[in-house]
């Protein structure tokens, strides 16, 4: 083999094995059509340790019953907002498998009875529903 060929083929061989390492490295992410329903809590004055987190494990409970409801987070890492209120802690979020499971999660019986337990220690809330 000339020379020549011998450098352009090993040139050709170098640059297909770093095209390689490049395509190979990039990183891959997805688009989910699921509706990603994310809250975070103010809870009352008046609510104990123990009200906010039955009403944060009671989440649980509810996704077990509601269909649809596909994944939960609950343990809260960090809330930003104004002032330094530490009854501003809380955030959690569940993921719907769809538009049709997320309009049937508010009727559903489970998120009534789940309710009951929460809403008398939630202050106030900020829910964000996200979907692509």
């Amino acid at each position: 083999m000339k020379p020549t060929l011998r450098r352009i083929l090993g040139g050709s061989i170098f640059i297909a094995i770093f095209l390689c390492g490049v395509i190979v490295g990039q990183n891959k992410f997805g688009q989910p059509k699921s509706i990603i329903h994310v809250v975070t809590v103010e809870w009352t004055a008046d609510s104990t340790p123990e009200q906010r987190q039955k009403a944060i494990d009671g989440i649980k409970q509810m996704a077990a019953e509601i269909p649809g409801i596909k994944n939960i987070w609950l343990k809260t890492l960090k809330v930003q907002g104004p002032g330094e209120d530490s009854r501003l802690n809380a955030a959690f979020v569940m993921e719907f498998a769809d538009q049709a499971a997320f309009d049937a999660y508010a009727a559903h019986p489970a998120h009534k009875k789940w309710e009951e337990i929460y809403l008398p220690s939630r202050g106030q809330s900020r829910t964000h529903d996200i979907s692509n």
